[in-house]
C-alpha cells in the first residue's frame, strides 16, 4: 500500500491491547499508511528496515518504558510517539526529556494520525537554509568542537556526543550567535519551520541539550537562561 506524505518505510505499533492496535492499524492503512503491529518488543523481530515512527503504549511499569525509550534514543533518532491511558503530570515531562517526541493520553486514531503527520512532515523539510560555502568547517568553544560536515559534535576528551536533528539544529542556531540573547521564537524558527499546536515547548529541548553539554546542570556555564527574554549561548565561539 502506498504510503502518506512520501516517507519510506513504516509506521511501528507497540501496544499491549489487541483491540488498540487493530483500529489503530486499520485506521493508518485507510488513510495509506503502511503499519506493523505487534503487542511487546518481544514480538518484534529484526527486518533491516528502521520504521519512519513509533507509535508506543506506556507500559504499567514507568520504568520499563523509560527503560525502552532509552533503548530506542541509543540506537536512533527515529520520532517515538508516547501513548498512555491515565493521566499523570509526571510521565510526559520524563519521556520528552528523554526524547520521546510527543506524548498523548488516551487518544483517538484520529489524534495519533494528525500528530504522526506532523511529524513526519518537519523531518522532511530542511532544518536550516543555508548557502554551500557554509557547511564545510565547524565551530569551537569552551574545548568542544561542532563539526558541520559530519553533524559530529566532539567534547574536550575528543569522545563524540551524539546528537538528534533538532539538537544539532538548536545548538548551531546558539553557535551563530554567541552572546546574543535569543527569544524562544527565534529558536523555534531556527529548529522547525511548521509550527502546530502539538509542537512540545523549545525549553524541554534546550534542557536536553543542556544535559548532553554542561557540566553543572545547576549552574549552567554554556547555555544561560535570559529572564523575560529566553536563551543565550554564553562562550566564546570560533569558526573554523
Amino acid at each position: 500500500m502506498k504510503q502518506d506524505v512520501g516517507s519510506t518505510g513504516y509506521i511501528l505499533i507497540i501496544n499491549h491491547d489487541p483491540a488498540m492496535r487493530q483500529t489503530v492499524g486499520r485506521y493508518f492503512s485507510d488513510h495509506n499508511f503502511l503499519t506493523s503491529c505487534v503487542s511487546d518488543w518481544s514480538e518484534l523481530k529484526a527486518t533491516g528496515a528502521l520504521p519512519s515512527l513509533i507509535i508506543m503504549d506506556q507500559p504499567l511499569g514507568l520504568n520499563a518504558g523509560l527503560d525502552r525509550l532509552r533503548s530506542i534514543r541509543s540506537e536512533s533518532d527515529v520520532p517515538v510517539i508516547i501513548t498512555s491511558h491515565r493521566a499523570d503530570d509526571v510521565d510526559p515531562i520524563v519521556n520528552l526529556e528523554l526524547g520521546a517526541d510527543d506524548y498523548i493520553v488516551r487518544p483517538s486514531p484520529r489524534e495519533l494520525l494528525a500528530r504522526t503527520r506532523a511529524i513526519l512532515r518537519r523531518r522532511q523539510i530542511p532544518r536550516l537554509v543555508r548557502s554551500p560555502d557554509r557547511e564545510g568547517g565547524g565551530y569551537r568553544f569552551g574545548g568542544w568542537r561542532l563539526e558541520r560536515r559530519s553533524r559530529r559534535l566532539v567534547d574536550p576528551n575528543e569522545k563524540s556526543v551524539p546528537l538528534s536533528k533538532g539538537e544539532y539544529a538548536l545548538l548551531l542556531a546558539f553557535l551563530d550567535a554567541p552572546g546574543r540573547p535569543l527569544a524562544r521564537e527565534q529558536l523555534l524558527r531556527a529548529t522547525r519551520i511548521h509550527e502546530d499546536i502539538f509542537d512540545r515547548s523549545i525549553d524541554v529541548q534546550v534542557l536536553r541539550l543542556r544535559r548532553k553539554l554542561e557540566a553543572e546542570m545547576d549552574a549552567p556555564q554554556m547555555i544561560r537562561t535570559e529572564r523575560g527574554i529566553g536563551y543565550v549561548f554564553a562562550l566564546p565561539v570560533e569558526r573554523y
